[in-house]
């Protein structure tokens, strides 16, 4: 059974600091989006895209992955997914809005879930399209669609619970009018494939996650030491304090090379106050990173 140290600890604190530091990003974009709208009759189409969207609940049997990396831990199974709220707290906010709201989940059920929440049984809302595709694949399509329609402009959510996002698909956004949110599992995940001898858990995973090779994820990680042996000289590997946070930093990094202006990366701590996640946010427009870099300040 799941103690309810754990689930405050999981779903508690830090997922609601996450929702509302993002809820105050989306409440200022939407209305300096608006005003310049309204002064100079702008003809923006505004797209909000909530990949991994879904119900936020998954069966522990569904996670082998998340279970081996979670052992030791003190996190269970079942908390690998908590419902996280980001749609509905989008969705209500008032004003003009988002032309478009596409939520995106492979599961089909957790996808009819979301619908019900947000519409009920009897309202429908053209503006919001609830897509069953890999949210990798709807990432690309719609860098591919801000590439050809300059007046279209978007605002991302990537809110899994692991290390689904590749970087190629993050690449499809260069260039474009998005402003982008992704949770990075810093410490819950990625921290533990680093193994301490050397060794990189999942490495294609890794270099999927990075778009980086093997090697070039090691020299970021570990540093380099020449020991004596009975053979002769061996080289040997030791990874590097702190590496939840250079792992926010890396990623952060990378994103540069798309965007033009990265937030400080926002630390989400469970009850424990170990680092866990961090929060990153990337646009191309300079006033944007500034707002954000407000709202993380605050929190």
């Amino acid at each position: 059974m799941t103690s309810s140290k754990n689930k405050e600890g999981w779903g508690g604190k830090w997922t609601e600091e996450k929702l509302k530091a993002f809820e105050k990003y989306v409440k200022a974009y939407l209305k300096i989006m608006d005003s310049h709208r309204d002064k100079y009759h702008v003809k923006w189409k505004l797209i909000y895209l909530d990949a991994f969207a879904g119900s936020g609940i998954r069966e522990a049997e569904n996670l082998p992955e998340q279970q081996q990396l979670l052992a030791g831990f003190d996190i269970e199974p079942d908390e690998c997914a908590v419902y996280r709220g980001a749609a509905e707290r989008v969705y209500a906010i008032k004003g003009q809005g988002f032309d478009y709201y596409f939520f995106i989940d492979k599961d089909k059920v957790a996808n009819e879930n979301l619908r019900k929440r947000l519409l009920g049984d009897n309202i429908d809302d053209p503006r919001l399209q609830f897509r069953d595709d890999d949210a990798n694949e709807y990432i690309k399509k719609l860098g591919n669609h801000l590439q050809d329609k300059r007046h279209y402009k978007a605002l991302a959510l990537l809110d899994p619970f692991g290390m689904q996002v590749t970087w190629e698909a993050l690449t499809s956004l260069q260039g474009t009018g998005t402003d982008l949110w992704v949770l990075v599992p810093s410490g819950v995940i990625i921290g533990r494939l680093l193994q301490t001898d050397g060794e990189l858990m999942f490495p294609e995973r890794l270099t999927s996650y990075f778009g980086l090779s093997e090697e070039e994820i090691k020299n970021h990680f570990y540093s380099k030491q020449m020991e004596k042996t009975l053979f002769g000289d061996k080289t040997k590997l030791s990874k590097i304090e702190q590496p939840t946070q250079r792992i926010a930093e890396l990623y952060a990094e990378r994103l540069r090379e798309l965007f033009k202006y990265v937030a400080e990366p926002k630390v989400l701590r469970n009850s424990r106050k170990v680092p866990i996640y961090h929060f990153v946010f990337a646009s191309n427009n300079e006033k944007a990173v500034k707002i954000a870099n407000d709202i993380i300040g605050k929190g």
